[in-house]
């Protein structure tokens, strides 16, 4: 992470590759870093083409227009802000990407709604909101994920997060004060 000011953060790979995402200036908006979003798509390479995505509490629309950019199927993009929701559209449109729909909300009442399955989810919540262990809990018991679906969670370097016992951790790594974390849902069956 830097410490500078939001403006613009760019695509790392695919299709889009160098292309820049404005991003406004807003209170609590973390973009993910491009050492970090980077090295999370190096792990997602295998997966990434065609896969059906969440990016909930998007933010910026980083991780959700990255993987577009590499081949993901569709992304849902799910942010409070209005703001930032309309950045992401903004930023959709002006890079003339398909499969990307944005809904302004609220990610836990978003989740409260009719579950569709995703294979790779990105839940990278406001630090400073403590929403890790509800929202995961709500993908996991709500519908939200296919059977063997990948879910990134990045969150401050310390925190104790709370995930449900079917992610299995995959990979992980630290860039400065954030961890980041790739898990795998296993199989309920036994």
């Amino acid at each position: 992470m830097t410490g500078r000011a939001p403006g613009r953060i760019r695509i790392i790979g695919g299709q889009l590759r160098n292309s820049r995402l404005d991003v406004p200036d807003l209170p609590g908006l973390r973009p993910t870093a491009e050492r970090v979003r980077e090295t999370l798509f190096n792990w997602l390479t295998p997966v990434i083409s065609g896969a059906r995505c969440l990016d909930l509490c998007a933010g910026t629309g980083a991780l959700g227009i990255e993987a577009l950019s590499r081949g993901a199927a569709g992304v849902q993009f799910v942010e409070r802000d209005a703001r930032a929701a309309q950045a992401v559209r903004d930023n959709l449109a002006r890079l003339k990407v398909q499969g990307g729909q944005v809904a302004t909300a609220d990610a836990l009442a978003y989740l409260q709604g009719a579950p569709q399955p995703y294979g790779l989810v990105f839940l990278d919540p406001p630090f400073a909101q403590d929403l890790w262990t509800p929202l995961a809990q709500r993908l996991e018991q709500g519908g939200w994920l296919a059977p063997a679906a990948w879910i990134y969670v990045e969150s401050p370097r310390h925190a104790e997060l709370a995930l449900p016992d079917t992610w299995a951790l995959h990979r992980e790594g630290v860039a400065g004060e954030v961890r980041y974390a790739l898990h795998r849902r296993m199989s309920m069956a036994s």
